[in-house]
């Protein structure tokens, strides 16, 4: 927005300061003169008229005094206004040259405003805040981005490569070179579906309504039964109603996500993993924990980044994309809610997933376990 040139906000304080003071030596020398004539009025009543001075010769001896006095209070008022306000605006000019600084795209610069707590520092801190936000964003962004770029070009130099070599070699079978293509395609497009995901949860695009946890716990535990069997994996599922307010797809796939992580990273052989919701009058909380090996603390925060996978922990079928608890994380956040890991009792981990609490229209249902 293009705007006209104008006056500083150190020179209209200061025209400001110089005006006021003007204003109050005004007032103060009327009153000075107020007085004078009232006096002088008072004595004309006690003493002869030609000892007494006339109101005339008064304010003709009182003027030039008055203007001299007047001059020195507006230079007096327009240099201390001017050296106050810029006392008070400086400050301000710090705050400016860090969102310049800012605004080049350099982050890392903070004002670190020293003094007394007043609303010039709480701005100063509340910048340097946002700054240190943002920061971490862009780092956190960029970050993705790289790991993004480099996950989507493993599946395309794979795929180029089969077809090179199926041009080279005609004779090739081509049911064979067909399945690996499908199978390299797949994990290409289960990638971008769960980049789109991961996106659509961050953007909060979505419509609120409420959602029952203890139903989605389940029907993610069904669809992934077979998941389970195959490896051996018990799914416990308990909890009565929990109601939250937010999108039954996105939630869906938080549990979903959950629970497919829970067997995959599992013993293998009789793992089990739970699935528990509970409601209190503030919150809900679903809790997925599973058995397996156990995790160091250390290493437990790096598993919510984006493709860290924890090589570990990780199996060969069913490894995902790296992006589920990343996708969980994201989800959590866009509901208002809280992503928490920590190792388990007996080995594996243990997430815990804390939403606001919201109002379910659906009929009391009791505890069911699978």
């Amino acid at each position: 927005m293009i705007r006209e040139p104008g006056m500083s906000v150190r020179l209209k304080l200061t025209l400001s300061y110089a005006g006021f003071l003007m204003l109050a030596g005004t007032l103060l020398l009327g009153a000075v003169g107020f007085f004078l004539l009232d006096y002088q009025d008072r004595a004309l009543e006690v003493m002869p008229v030609v000892m007494a001075p006339s109101g005339r010769d008064l304010i003709k001896d009182f003027a030039p005094d008055a203007a001299v006095v007047m001059l020195l209070l507006l230079l007096f008022g327009l240099l201390g206004g001017w050296i106050l306000a810029g006392r008070m605006l400086a400050p301000l000019n710090r705050i400016t040259a860090a969102t310049r600084q800012a605004s080049t795209g350099s982050l890392a610069h903070r004002i670190e405003l020293e003094g007394r707590d007043d609303e010039f520092r709480e701005l100063a801190d509340s910048f340097d805040a946002m700054l240190a936000r943002l920061d971490a964003h862009v780092a956190e962004q960029r970050r993705f981005a790289a790991n993004a770029s480099h996950e989507l070009r493993t599946p395309l130099a794979i795929t180029q490569s089969l077809l090179e070599v199926a041009r080279d070699d005609p004779e090739r079978d081509i049911g064979e070179l067909h399945e690996r293509l499908r199978v390299v395609n797949a994990r290409a497009i289960e990638l971008t579906e769960a980049l789109l995901l991961l996106s659509r949860a961050d953007q909060r695009s979505f419509t609120r309504e409420p959602v029952d946890l203890s139903l989605l716990a389940e029907e993610a535990a069904e669809t992934l039964l077979p998941l389970a069997e195959k490896h051996g994996v018990t799914i416990e599922t308990s909890g009565d109603v929990t109601a939250v307010n937010g999108s039954r797809a996105l939630l869906l796939q938080l549990t979903t996500n959950l629970l497919h992580n829970a067997i995959v990273h599992n013993l293998p052989e009789g793992g089990t993993v739970q699935l528990r919701t509970t409601a209190s009058a503030t919150s809900s909380t679903l809790v997925v924990e599973n058995t397996g090996e156990e995790v160091s603390p250390e290493r437990i925060w790096t598993f919510t980044e984006p493709f860290q996978r924890g090589t570990e922990r990780i199996r060969r079928d069913h490894a995902g994309v790296g992006l589920g608890l990343a996708i969980v994380k994201s989800i959590a956040q866009a509901h208002d809610g809280t992503l928490s890991l920590a190792p388990g009792v007996a080995g594996g981990l243990r997430v815990t997933v804390r939403l606001p609490g919201g109002s379910m229209l659906l009929g009391d249902r009791q505890d069911v376990s699978r």
